[in-house]
């Protein structure tokens, strides 16, 4: 019997978040439901989860917040964000809050449901780049990509598994170009407008993450892709 899969959806609409939850357990999926971020946090360190729906404005603890929380132990859960909002910089915070898709409020149940398989499809093969070595010296920087950590004198960061997969690509092909539309879907799975909105903020979080040391670039080729490079290794 195949496994059930589980949703945290928080949403402090009693109405809507009714009627979503019940839409869900319809369509075969386990489903707890939190009117507030608070609720919606306890319920999340309580259980297990494979995928969370998050009103972004909630009483107590608002969509971003909650999501943060969440990111601060479970780096692979997907998230998908629903809001009233579609203004682009709300979008962007989305992105950097770390969602995995994000959905203008009205909208229609059964496009959650194809954005929520296609997230989880995309989870699925997250782990489609094939393995590097244990570690790799980027200049000052040593990678661990399996760890999913960069370590530079001694103060370590961690990466999301977007950003791991990413820095995986760049490194495979380290010096070369990778091209927007290969990543967008090896990652990503297709290349949409959403994702590479998405893979662009991934990657301003990347180079702010190796940008103390200047020998590592990692640059955009104008109407190519990106190109990982450390000055003075061809």
């Amino acid at each position: 019997m195949a496994q059930t899969t589980e949703i945290l959806l928080a949403e402090d609409d009693p109405n809507l978040g009714l009627l979503l939850a019940e839409f869900l357990k319809k369509k075969g999926y386990g489903v707890t439901w939190a009117q507030n971020g608070d609720e919606a946090l306890d319920c999340f360190v309580k259980g297990s989860f494979d995928l969370c729906v998050l009103d972004v404005m909630m009483p107590k603890k608002d969509g971003f917040s909650l999501a943060k929380d969440i990111r601060a132990t479970h780096l692979d859960v997907p998230i998908i964000f629903l809001t009233a909002k579609a203004m682009e910089e709300d979008t962007l915070q989305g992105f950097k809050a770390g969602a995995d898709d994000y959905l203008t409020k009205p909208f229609s149940m059964d496009v959650l449901v194809a954005r929520m398989e296609a997230v989880l499809r995309r989870t699925k093969t997250d782990k489609v780049i094939p393995s590097l070595a244990e570690e790799i010296s980027l200049g000052e920087f040593v990678y661990w990509p399996q760890k999913m950590k960069l370590i530079r004198a001694g103060v370590e960061q961690k990466f999301t598994p977007k950003e791991n997969d990413l820095m995986k690509l760049l490194c495979e092909n380290l010096g070369r170009p990778v091209s927007r539309s290969y990543a967008l879907k090896l990652i990503w799975g297709d290349d949409t407008y959403f994702n590479a909105r998405s893979m662009d903020v991934y990657m301003t979080k990347l180079r702010k993450m190796l940008k103390e040391d200047p020998r590592v670039q990692l640059v955009n080729l104008h109407g190519e892709g990106f190109r990982l490079s450390i000055e003075g290794i061809s």
